[in-house]
């Protein structure tokens, strides 16, 4: 196939699978076999791609246009590259995860599960790979509508209220803000295209440059910047695979990639540091990284303490798009797909730890490790990726970020950086060590020591999408080239 035919395969593979999972509703076996198979699919289509983008290559496909200079396309760049790589490999993943997950919780609508899980997938290259702002508006309103009956999925009054507070904040934000900001770029340019070194510079005076910003990072509310963060937490009663899904592999990431994205083709890095908002904006995205990591603190429940974290680990990349430097541009670019990888780990963990011992809270966990030991060290593994300690490819994104902030002159937002990490430290760490460390002490002190009796493992299937994701996590560490050579492109003139 063409690269053209392959971007519009790309859409078209998950959506035919999500037809073939609600066709095979009532044969179970088959149905994820679809699943996999159309994940596996995906994934070759995408990886077909990257050889030509790696060497410079930049494959479009038109396939409509309203009027001139507006219209329905795709085109792949590096950054989308990235991001479609990064989501149809962990589809496969999360896919392998989901079937002990919802066999072994005993799930009812699983065949709904899988449909709109595809389908999420399918915005979500629709997101990679958008053109100009008006594609990718469309798909990232489609990717809200389609992960709505996952987030709902359980049917109680509290999925229905979060379902309500994911459609308002995410759809009101882009309603409210991003759209206007894209209505105001195209009567101001003339043209959405993303264009390396942006579209706004001599177009839009600098006073209204600064209002466009704002309107861009807050309208995109699935980078969860506070205020407009709530949903993410709310979303948690979900399970487990949607919460992955949520915050690793599409919605979350979505976000953050479309600001990274905006920054560099819609307004160009010289213009976004020179915006007057723009110091502004990396004092919100700071103030975001350290609250919501001491709000984690305070979480006993473990889904709702790793969601805080993501949405403080959702604002470094932020902050990386603010601070808007060739460091903190690839730093941003290498903390998104390393926070993917890592925070996966973690709620994969989570759910196994749910499915097998039915715990989930934090003060649950002790003792936990020696009956689930790889999970245990998985969520070890994951944890010390999020914080950014080698040998884990969390260390890339946060160390050039900190490069990037002082080539901005930003130095407190290096401090940022470190307290940061100390907190994660302070919230993740805890919980791998009272799971394999807090009963023997208790045992030393003569106290009872049964906690994690009777408890096994999770399905196969789960530790094997658990051990894949962690073992993701080191090979970012010891081969990250791939990803650097991606992000440098954004970068070069």
């Amino acid at each position: 196939m063409n690269p053209a035919t392959v971007i519009l395969a790309c859409i078209a593979v998950p959506v035919v699978g999500a037809l073939l999972v609600m066709l095979t509703d009532r044969r179970p076996n088959l149905r994820e076999s679809v699943t996999l198979l159309s994940a596996a699919t995906l994934f070759a289509l995408v990886l077909s791609l990257h050889r030509g983008v790696a060497a410079g290559a930049r494959p479009e496909v038109l396939v409509a246009e309203m009027m001139p200079g507006l219209s329905i396309a795709f085109a792949v760049e590096p950054l989308g590259m990235l991001f479609a790589l990064v989501a149809s490999f962990l589809w496969i993943v999360t896919s392998v995860y989901s079937i002990g997950y919802m066999r072994g919780h005993h799930e009812t609508n699983q065949t709904r599960f899988y449909a709109c899980f595809a389908l999420a997938l399918a915005s979500t290259m629709g997101v990679a790979f958008a053109g100009n702002l008006l594609t990718l508006f469309i798909f990232y309103e489609v990717l809200t509508l389609s992960t709505y009956p996952l987030v709902i999925h359980a049917g109680t009054d509290e999925a229905r209220r979060a379902g309500r507070l994911y459609l308002g904040l995410l759809l009101g934000t882009s309603i409210a803000f991003l759209l206007v900001a894209i209505i105001w770029t195209w009567s101001a340019t003339g043209t959405l295209d993303f264009t390396p070194g942006g579209i706004v510079r001599g177009s839009v005076p600098d006073s209204a440059v600064a209002i466009l910003l704002v309107l861009y990072v807050f309208g995109v509310g699935k980078a969860a910047v506070m205020p407009f963060h709530r949903w993410l937490p709310a979303a948690m009663v979900a399970p487990t695979p949607v919460s992955a899904l949520l915050h690793a592999v599409a919605v979350v990431k979505a976000g953050v990639f479309t600001i990274l994205k905006i920054t560099v083709y819609v307004f160009g890095l010289d213009v976004v540091r020179q915006a007057a908002t723009s110091e502004w904006l990396q004092y919100a995205a700071a103030a975001t990284i350290v609250l919501a990591s001491l709000v984690a603190l305070t979480r006993d429940n473990l889904k709702a303490r790793l969601a805080y974290s993501t949405v403080s680990q959702l604002s470094y990349i932020v902050l990386g798009a603010m601070l808007a430097t060739t460091g903190s541009i690839v730093g941003g670019g290498l903390h998104l797909v390393a926070h993917a990888f890592g925070k996966i780990t973690l709620f994969f963990c989570a759910g196994a730890i749910a499915v097998a011992s039915h715990k989930t809270e934090v003060s649950q966990m002790r003792g936990i490790g020696r009956a689930m030991p790889v999970t245990t060290f998985a969520f070890f593994v994951g944890s010390l990726s999020v914080i950014g300690l080698p040998p884990l490819g969390g260390l890339w994104g946060k160390w050039y970020l900190a490069l990037g902030a002082l080539e901005a002159d930003q130095a407190i937002m290096v401090a940022v950086l470190m307290v940061s990490s100390l907190l994660n430290i302070a919230y993740l760490m805890p919980i791998p060590f009272r799971g394999f460390f807090a009963g023997r002490e208790n045992a030393r002190d003569g106290a009872p020591d049964d906690r994690g009796a009777g408890i096994l493992e999770a399905p196969l299937t789960c530790l094997v999408a658990i051990s894949a994701s962690a073992l993701a996590s080191v090979a970012l560490f010891l081969f990250p080239d791939p990803v650097f050579d991606l992000l440098r492109q954004l970068v070069t003139p």
